[in-house]
């Protein structure tokens, strides 16, 4: 059963810090604009200040969609919802406020020793009410492992920006991306405004690492589950030739008394 909250319940509080991965969703105020959902999936990403205030550090992408609709009316939902273990959906209905990369406030949520590659703002988000329900729609899932490709990519595009000497910006760098691709929302709404030109340099203790590895069915495993199927379909076939076998034998003995 849905239950509404005026804050978020100090039990929920230690659900959502153990969650790996949230979804974001805002939208313009006019008719007409397009109706934004981002999942949001990097470890440590999301902080929880105390019952009414969040904040997430937000990284770059090819869009800007929750900054512009942030910018333009402030409304903002985070949803979260259980994987693993007992069912259960969140959401946090709230006000959210951008303060871009290079601005006293980001430095002082995001400092150099704790950013992450490609950070461009933290979006701080003051909620005013909360939901949960029941989430038994949600698939069970077996969480794996976070994806580093984002983080690579932007390190990359930061690793150009370091390596400029000059005061003019690297077309290669994270600033000239922002500068491609987001100073405005697919609406025309206004979105980076300060970052792509702050004079701050690009840092990050990100350490690469060796790339994370998807697990990939053995030929023994796919056999396993093709003899799974197999077995499944038998049964199927051999249910349903148990149920129609009696009625087509009765059928036909029926035309063999007529004649």
């Amino acid at each position: 059963m849905a239950k509404y909250y005026d804050e978020i319940p100090e039990s929920l509080i230690e659900w959502v810090r153990k969650q790996h991965m949230f979804w974001v969703a805002s939208a313009p105020l006019g008719p007409g604009g397009h109706v934004n959902v981002s999942p949001k999936g990097t470890a440590d990403c999301f902080h929880v200040v105390n019952s009414h205030r969040v904040w997430y550090e937000d990284l770059t992408g090819s869009g800007v969609e929750t900054i512009s609709h942030i910018r333009e009316n402030g409304r903002i939902t985070i949803l979260f919802h259980s994987f693993e273990g007992p069912p259960r959906i969140l959401r946090l209905y709230g006000t959210g406020t951008v303060y871009e990369y290079g601005t006293q406030e980001y430095e002082s949520l995001i400092p150099p020793e704790t950013r992450k590659p490609g950070s461009r703002a933290a979006i701080v988000i003051d909620v005013y009410q909360c939901l949960t329900s029941c989430g038994y729609a949600v698939p069970i899932y077996d969480f794996v492992m976070h994806r580093t490709q984002l983080l690579r990519s932007s390190d990359m595009k930061e690793s150009h920006d370091r390596a400029t000497v000059s005061t003019e910006i690297n077309p290669k760098g994270l600033k000239a991306y922002w500068m491609r691709q987001n100073l405005s929302s697919v609406d025309g709404l206004p979105g980076l405004l300060t970052a792509p030109e702050s004079k701050a340099t690009c840092s990050s203790v990100f350490d690469k690492g060796p790339r994370p590895k998807l697990h990939r069915l053995s030929s023994r495993d796919a056999g396993v589950l093709g003899t799974g199927t197999t077995l499944a379909i038998g049964c199927a076939i051999g249910a349903l030739v148990a149920t129609a076998l009696p009625r087509i034998l009765s059928v036909t003995g029926n035309f063999g008394t007529r004649t």
